[in-house]
């Protein structure tokens, strides 16, 4: 048997590390709860079951009209202001979820400033009129599907773009009309892309912590942190957690089967694409204002209300408390970017010409991102408190001085939850770069006498700074938005600015709120400008405005 080189035993630890946190969570499903599972079968199981469905299908209805219509127009379609909504139709994506809840709370609720011009307008009182309560489960789903959408508009947007313009072409001599075109033609061929899509938004729905909570929708994820604060069972959470991951699989079993099933290929070469559709008379406009409406509410609006209130509210946070946050926030982001990058390169790599066993290895390391945070720190926390604990016993039987908590009293345990989470972010980034590698160059680094950790420092890695910045920025800005995992796994007095922001928003101190919350979207616009670039084909349509 040939040695296992570094790269590879680097590729099966990391994979076994992010398999842990599941493992972990499954193995409690069968472990006795003290009667807290019964308890919460009898009483509220049920609720949490329910409001996931009704969540998921309402984000899946709502991301799939707003993404798939917007990437139909803007790629098939000719109108005043195209350009720009090719890239503004991301901008959402910046804006966390219970983000937008925080200001759209702020902007619909009684006390708030439109309800409150209403009641001035109308002479109404408290009890003569009926507004509808964002602090709902329709109000979660509205504010999913304007955060989530940009999902299922990117795929969908390159899979009209791959599409044929022959296709398209026969499809009008055929006699279809521009709406027959996209329902029998183009729409059956992008399914899988939207099917994709809206699998990472529903993922992202089931993960969310931040809004549910906030609006008291109950679903798994706030119920998980009941059993685990206030129950003070981490069996329950666990099981629970596990509960979650069966929607999770479910979601990724469907997707999968829905891609397994498409057989839509475009064996074509792929060409500019020149069927297009000028709009004309009201089209136009109409194409204007549906582009707009998710920037508008997605995006603009929110982003607005929470700088009116950071820069006109004297309970904004601007002060050493917030210098702290930041520079917490930034050294986690930084140290959990930093290491993901490293590690998927060797783990990416060792993949490239590894064994079969390496490769495997790979697949199971990129599964982490379909895994909540609520999930993955329940699984973490429970085997490294264990450890801390023996560690601790250990420690103190040798040198009989109490040590404390050394791995979960710091951040050391948050940094592995982080990326256990995040990893697959990094690693799909770097093998999409390593996929434009010839592998003539690896056997050219090994001619030369070349390890395959050598290859990978003095050949690839020159070669990979693009992605391996892109897989960086995206980490970094992850790490940033994640209130789950940090809000159960921080060390004591250790607060981020997605925790800040939601410890203050619970406080109905939404002013005070807004300066960390408006920082977390702020830095989310860097890595959407790059790919807003990206994404905007190289090859330009005619009839451009």
């Amino acid at each position: 048997m040939p040695r296992p080189s570094l790269l590879s035993v680097t590729a099966v630890v990391v994979a076994a590390a992010i398999a842990l946190p599941v493992l972990v969570v499954l193995q409690n499903v069968l472990t006795p709860s003290q009667g807290t599972w019964r308890h919460l079968a009898q009483t509220v199981l049920g609720e949490y079951v329910l409001n996931s469905l009704l969540l998921m299908a309402g984000v899946a209805a709502g991301v799939i009209f707003g993404g798939v219509l917007t990437a139909w127009i803007t790629t098939m379609c000719r109108f005043p202001g195209r350009r720009v909504f090719e890239w503004a139709l991301l901008l959402p994506m910046a804006m966390p979820a219970y983000v937008m809840a925080y200001a759209y709370t702020d902007l619909l609720q009684f006390s708030g400033p439109l309800q409150s011009a209403l009641r001035e307008w109308m002479s109404w009182r408290a009890g003569q009129y009926w507004f509808p309560d964002v602090r709902s489960l329709g109000g979660a789903i509205v504010m999913f599907a304007l955060v989530l959408y940009p999902y299922v508009y990117l795929l969908a947007r390159a899979a009209f773009l791959e599409q044929s313009d022959s296709m398209l072409e026969m499809a009008r001599v055929s006699g279809y009309s521009p709406r027959g075109t996209f329902l029998h033609v183009a729409l059956p061929l992008a399914r899988p892309g939207i099917v994709a899509g809206t699998a990472l938004a529903l993922m992202e729905t089931l993960a969310d912590f931040g809004t549910v909570s906030y609006f008291g929708v109950q679903t798994f994820t706030t119920g998980i942190f009941r059993a685990w604060f206030s129950l003070g069972d981490h069996t329950a959470a666990a099981q629970l957690s596990a509960a979650l991951l069966g929607f999770v699989f479910l979601v990724l079993l469907i997707e999968r089967s829905t891609r397994a099933r498409a057989g839509f290929h475009n064996s074509s070469h792929r060409k500019q694409l020149r069927h297009v559709y000028q709009l004309q008379g009201v089209w136009a406009p109409l194409a204007v204002v549906f582009c707009a409406i998710p920037v508008v509410f997605g995006f603009m609006l929110p982003a607005g209300v929470m700088l009116h209130m950071a820069l006109s509210s004297g309970d904004a946070q601007f002060g050493t408390r917030y210098l702290q946050l930041t520079f917490n926030t930034v050294t986690l982001a930084a140290l959990t970017a930093a290491l993901a990058v490293v590690l998927a390169l060797a783990v990416g790599y060792a993949a490239r010409s590894g064994s079969r066993a390496v490769r495997g290895a790979n697949r199971v390391a990129g599964l982490g991102y379909a895994v909540p945070g609520a999930v993955i720190a329940v699984g973490v926390l429970i085997p490294i408190t264990r450890l801390d604990h023996a560690l601790a016993q250990m420690v103190q039987s040798l040198t009989h001085t109490d040590p404390g908590l050394l791995l979960t009293g710091g951040v050391a345990a948050l940094v592995y939850a982080y990326l256990v989470r995040f990893f697959a972010v990094s690693l799909q980034a770097v093998d999409a770069g390593l996929s434009k590698i010839t592998p003539n160059m690896d056997s050219a680094a090994r001619s030369l006498g070349l390890g395959p950790a050598a290859t990978l420092a003095r050949v690839h890695a020159p070669l990979l700074w693009r992605s391996a910045l892109a897989a960086g920025l995206l980490v970094f800005v992850d790490v940033m938005k994640e209130l789950p995992a940090t809000f159960v796994m921080r060390p004591f007095n250790f607060d981020t600015l997605a925790v800040q922001a939601y410890n203050l928003a619970s406080d109905e101190r939404l002013a005070e709120a807004s300066t960390a919350a408006l920082t977390i979207v702020a830095v989310g616009l860097v890595p959407l400008i790059a790919l807003a670039r990206m994404i905007l084909d190289p090859h330009r349509v005619a009839g451009r405005q």
